[in-house]
C-alpha cells in the first residue's frame, strides 16, 4: 500500500486548505484511513480519521474546523480545513491502518507541509 499526500501550503490564518491522500489500492481495502500531524518540537499527533464503515473521529482542537472525506471512485480521503489556526501548521501526514490477526499494518504517505502565515 502506497499513500500519496498533497495538497499542502501556505494559508493565511482565517484561511481554507484542501490535503488529498491518494492510495495506490482501493481505500475500502484499509480499516481506517486519515492524517495525522507533527508540529515543530511536537509529537505526532491525531488530526482525523475515518473508519472503513464511514464514522469519524477528530481531535478536539480541529473539531467543526476540518472535515475529512473520502472519494470512493479516486482512491481518496481528503481533509478539508476551514478557519486555519496558526496552531494548525505542521507537517501532514497521511496514514492508514489494516487490522490483521496480531498486529495491524500501518502505513504513512509522505508529509505535507502547512504553513499558517499573515
Amino acid at each position: 500500500v502506497q499513500l500519496q499526500a498533497s495538497g499542502g501550503g501556505l494559508v493565511q490564518p482565517g484561511g481554507s486548505l484542501r490535503l488529498s491522500c491518494e492510495a495506490s489500492v482501493s481505500i475500502f481495502t484499509m480499516n481506517y484511513m486519515g492524517w495525522y500531524r507533527q508540529g515543530p518540537g511536537k509529537q505526532r499527533e491525531l488530526v482525523a480519521v475515518m473508519s472503513r464503515g464511514g464514522s469519524t473521529n477528530y481531535a478536539d482542537s480541529v473539531k467543526g474546523r476540518f472535515t475529512i472525506a473520502r472519494d470512493n471512485a479516486k482512491n481518496t480521503v481528503n481533509l478539508q480545513m476551514n478557519n486555519v489556526k496558526p496552531s494548525d501548521m505542521a507537517v501532514y501526514y497521511c496514514y492508514a491502518r489494516i487490522e490483521r490477526p496480531g498486529l495491524p499494518s500501518i502505513y504513512w504517505g509522505q508529509g505535507t507541509q502547512v504553513t499558517v502565515s499573515s
